[in-house]
């Protein structure tokens, strides 16, 4: 009935051709590794039941120290005799999983470490599960020797390192803490930020590409095209790697967006196979897709300011973009610079790498604390005051700071960017952010903010775009006129 000591030709051809399909398999990772290229659709059409097949051997594995631990009890010994069948199902189970999961990379063009560390753990589960099977008809029918309790532990282990990574491909790199609660994350030290020191920081909050574009692919592409995981070799988690391009090429064409793929597809009907978001993610919004038009009519420029593209964005009209290069006096900058130089280099030096000018041709200031997490909070706020009406950006996501900090953020009159996700505010902040005139990028991610604070929303009249998704504001609430399409969830 099973394959136990009773059956040893069957136990020994079970074996026999279990390490040739390791081999072959084994061979294909080598030799024919995913590439990043779409190769045959048959594979690919095989490859799609790969998410299907993969959860089977998981579940039968887990079973295995289960029935090992039960079946030593008195009244269902009979459990210890389904443990052989049970890994050799498993051992089937996950050789099926890996050669489909083979196939869906290898065929749909996926490649990066994310994927190379499923695939890998993928064999290694199927490997581990055939040592431990044979371990087990060592140790004999009576239990398992402590070699195998260790490699059985050990396969657990790696099952559940390889599913974790699947996870993280199918639902991106940080699908666990995505929606962590607030206070488990600081418990944790944890981070819900993807944002690094000071000179990402910059990037990011000082220039068109990086405070309108860039959190557009973060939100709706690197999951498919990230640093852990890029199909058809596209990455869009930096600049750089945007304008390299795809295996097919580039996909911005500086200035024509009607010629660069990119835009292309993500202008396709939804129900193209070519269409970008791909799966069932959300597509770009039609604002969002005229701010990536603005983008690249400009010339798709890295270090475009802020503010220098003047981009037409009403429903159904053709974007125009006009870019306004200003002569900069360079000395009356430094002038600028010097009459808060030593206030700066105090606070910079009681916060390292957390704010910095937000060019080397400006006296402005932008911020970025998110990256210390919850190391800051209300008490480090404070230390930012003296140079409230220089800075122009700023991010606190992810750090501890409360509505005690609302003071310190409304004295910066010439916010522009401000970014509040992932913190304990509340609208109580929202109502003192009421003379942020200068404020067009706000986001309240994952914060207390409710329906309450809409019609303050609606008072900023330069405001553009307000991240408001988990919080207590439903996308059902009756939102003001003047926030239409710039409410995003």
């Amino acid at each position: 009935m099973t394959l136990s000591v009773r059956n040893p030709s069957a136990r020994g051809g079970f074996a026999a051709a279990s390490f040739l399909i390791f081999l072959v398999l084994l061979a294909l990772l080598l030799f024919a590794p995913p590439d990043g290229i779409e190769h045959a659709p048959l594979l690919q059409f095989v490859g799609r039941f790969h998410p299907l097949s993969v959860h089977f051997p998981i579940a039968v594995l887990l079973l295995v120290p289960l029935f090992e631990i039960l079946g030593r009890k008195r009244n269902s010994p009979f459990l210890l005799a389904s443990v052989d069948l049970l890994l050799c199902v498993a051992i089937c189970g996950a050789i099926v999983a890996a050669v489909l999961g083979w196939c869906l990379a290898r065929g749909g063009g996926y490649s990066g470490p994310l994927v190379q560390q499923h695939m890998w753990g993928g064999v290694l589960v199927a490997v581990a599960a055939w040592l431990c099977w044979l371990q087990r008809l060592r140790a004999g029918s009576l239990g398992p020797a402590r070699l195998y309790a260790i490699m059985l532990v050990g396969t657990v282990t790696l099952v559940s390192f390889t599913g974790y990574r699947g996870g993280q491909l199918s639902h991106g790199a940080n699908h666990l803490i995505e929606f962590m609660p607030l206070q488990l994350r600081r418990l944790l030290e944890v981070s819900g930020s993807g944002h690094g020191a000071m000179n990402s920081a910059e990037e990011s909050l000082a220039t068109f590409y990086g405070a309108r574009i860039q959190p557009l692919f973060e939100g709706h592409c690197v999951t498919c095209h990230g640093p852990a995981k890029h199909k058809a070799n596209l990455r869009l988690d930096t600049y750089a790697a945007v304008m390299r391009g795809s295996k097919h090429g580039p996909v911005i064409k500086a200035g024509d967006p009607k010629g660069s793929e990119l835009f292309h597809r993500i202008t396709l009907p939804p129900n193209d196979d070519d269409f970008m978001p791909a799966a069932n993610r959300r597509p770009l919004s039609s604002s969002e897709v005229k701010l990536i038009e603005a983008w690249i009519s400009s010339g798709a420029s890295h270090t475009l300011a802020v503010d220098a593209t003047d981009a037409v964005v009403t429903a159904g009209q053709t974007i125009a973009a006009e870019v306004n290069f200003q002569e900069i006096d360079l000395n009356a900058v430094a002038k600028e610079r010097a009459a808060f130089a030593p206030i700066l280099s105090q606070v910079q030096s009681r916060l390292p790498n957390v704010v910095g000018y937000q060019s080397r041709t400006s006296a402005d200031l932008v911020l970025s604390a998110s990256w210390l997490g919850a190391k800051f909070g209300d008490n480090e706020i404070v230390v930012l005051a003296p140079l409230s009406e220089r800075i122009v950006a700023a991010d606190f996501s992810s750090t501890a700071i409360t509505d005690r900090s609302a003071p310190v953020l409304a004295a910066m009159k010439k916010l522009r960017q401000l970014r509040l996700a992932h913190t304990a505010i509340s609208d109580a902040t929202i109502q003192e952010l009421g003379s942020l005139d200068h404020l067009e990028s706000l986001s309240v991610f994952d914060t207390g903010v409710s329906a309450s604070s809409l019609s303050l929303f609606a008072r900023l009249s330069k405001l553009q775009h307000v991240y408001a998704g988990q919080t207590r504001i439903s996308v059902n609430t009756v939102i003001p006129p003047q926030l239409n399409g710039k409410l995003v969830f």
